[in-house]
């Protein structure tokens, strides 16, 4: 897993362009109505190339720097959703993020608490994040399995697996084969 630091008192300009430009786009889509050409518009301009076919992404969104956030196709992102995203974000086609899910993958270093520790979050296709989770950097959440409500995942979670808790803990697994139906 990559991981990379930052240090927001070194002075990035591309960086600092992209948050702004992200805030500004942010704050466009929340005050949108829904449903309507416009708020598609600033969707696709929030996420240029980075937003698959059929996807759709609910206001009010928080997020840091959408040019780190990659979506595949037919993915819903319920309201509410928190993306820290400095250390990058992936979700995968046909996920689905239920609302008040946090998707972080920046922490602050222990000692320099003005460092950041930025970890990739990966969320797997066909999974599904239930509401007011919390996925932390570094984790991957696979293909097809399921985060229970208000769980919060500090290590990965295997494909087919259901985890719930705090923090989270596998519990059981999904039949592959009723998938191989489905799709």
């Amino acid at each position: 897993m990559e991981e990379k630091i930052i240090d927001p008192r070194q002075p990035n300009a591309e960086r600092s362009a992209e948050a702004k430009r992200t805030a500004q786009l942010v704050f466009r889509l929340n005050h949108t109505m829904p449903n309507t050409d416009e708020y598609m518009a600033v969707l696709r301009e929030l996420f240029p190339d980075n937003l698959g076919e059929g996807s759709m992404v609910f206001a009010p969104l928080t997020l840091m720097l959408s040019n780190e956030v990659k979506i595949g196709k037919r993915v819903v992102v319920m309201n509410g959703c928190l993306m820290m995203s400095a250390g990058g974000i992936t979700i995968d086609d046909d996920a689905l993020i239920a609302a008040n899910v946090q998707l972080i993958s920046n922490n602050h270093d222990p000692y320099d608490r003005h460092l950041l520790v930025c970890k990739p979050v990966h969320i797997g296709k066909g999974a599904w994040i239930g509401a007011g989770s919390t996925i932390l950097p570094g984790v991957t959440v696979g293909d097809y399995a399921i985060v229970g409500a208000g769980s919060i995942v500090t290590k990965d979670v295997p494909p087919y697996a259901v985890a719930v808790g705090s923090p989270a803990k596998v519990i059981k697994y999904l039949d592959k084969e009723k998938f191989k139906e489905l799709f």
